[in-house]
Formats: structure tokens, C-alpha cells, sequence
């Protein structure tokens, strides 16, 4: 299993079925989030998964089929788009510095 030290993480990409919708209200909010810590928020079809992108969440119906998109960057899977305990985990492993698994 891939993991990223939430120090490193300088880009976090969103992946969807369709790059669209949901994923846009969590980059916001995540954006929010992470404001002063310098990472780059974005959202991406799963299929179209930045090769630049260090860190990427998705949901977790569409893990599996993000995972081979992802190469040997952590996929960090939710189940809520909002309030996620999964996604609060990340934001304060990058505000912290420790480690994200994936």
C-alpha cells in the first residue's frame, strides 16, 4: 500500500466517474481546508488522474477502479462527501506532517 508523509503532498486530486459535481464541492471545501499549506486541490475523471498529482482521493465505490490510474501514488478512499472521516484524517495528516496511507 502505497503512502505519502503529508508534508510531501504539494498536489491532491479528486477523482470521479465523470470529473464533475460532487467532486467540485469537496476541492472547494478542501481548498478551504488546506489554505496556507500549499497544496494544489483539483479534481479529475478517474481516468484522467494527473501525472503530477502525489495524493488522490476518491469514493470508495470507485477505488478499485481508480487504483490502476493511480500508479504507486496513495488512493485515499471516503464514503461522504461531506464530514468524511477519511478526508479529516488526510487534512490533518498534511497540516501535521505525518504520514498518509493509501
Amino acid at each position: 500500500m502505497p503512502s505519502i508523509e503529508g508534508t510531501q503532498v504539494r498536489k491532491l486530486v479528486i477523482a470521479c466517474d465523470a470529473g464533475m459535481g460532487s467532486s467540485v464541492l469537496m476541492a472547494n471545501q478542501l481548498k478551504k481546508r488546506l489554505k496556507g499549506n500549499g497544496v494544489v486541490i483539483e479534481h479529475s475523471p478517474l481516468d484522467a488522474i494527473p501525472a503530477d498529482a502525489d495524493l488522490v482521493l476518491t469514493h470508495s465505490k470507485l477505488a478499485d477502479r481508480v487504483r490502476p490510474h493511480a500508479g504507486d501514488r496513495p488512493v485515499v478512499a471516503f464514503t461522504a462527501f461531506v464530514g468524511d472521516p477519511a478526508v479529516d484524517g488526510v487534512v490533518t495528516a498534511i497540516h501535521e506532517g505525518t504520514t498518509i496511507d493509501g
